[in-house]
């Protein structure tokens, strides 16, 4: 049976302090995103970091300041390919279902590497994102 693998975009609401990456974004959509991942009970759940590649919820950072949306086109492909070598390290491409809970400029250059992959939110604005994760983990 393939693993799932659940990957979720960072936020720009952060806390002020170093914490652990599950705590440190405080978005409501970030939030929200964590809680369904959880309970969809995938093998791993990680973050999509624009600075830092690929987190997983117990690495403890500082808050930062990067967005993908603020890169250029080449830049957000050497982030892309920064991640697929994370994600390579801890798992088969091949064998595994990932579940993106993250933007288009998150998706774009990853999404043409992987194998099997889900994207439930798909085309939804923020706001509807929002109101269809409330209703997934209520």
């Amino acid at each position: 049976m393939n693993k799932q693998i659940v990957l979720i975009s960072c936020a720009s609401r952060k806390l002020s302090q170093k914490a652990k990456v599950k705590d440190l974004y405080v978005s409501t959509l970030f939030k929200l995103n964590l809680k369904y991942a959880q309970q969809l009970e995938p093998d791993n759940i990680f973050i999509l970091s624009a600075k830092h590649g690929l987190l997983s919820l117990e690495q403890e950072i500082e808050p930062y300041e990067q967005t993908l949306n603020n890169m250029y086109t080449n830049e957000v492909k050497q982030w892309a390919d920064q991640v697929l070598e994370q994600i390579s390290e801890i798992c088969s491409i091949e064998e595994t279902t990932f579940i993106f809970l993250a933007g288009k400029k998150y998706r774009k250059y990853l999404l043409p590497h992987l194998k099997n992959i889900q994207t439930p939110l798909e085309g939804l604005g923020i706001g509807k994102q929002i109101q269809k994760l409330k209703e997934l983990v209520s």
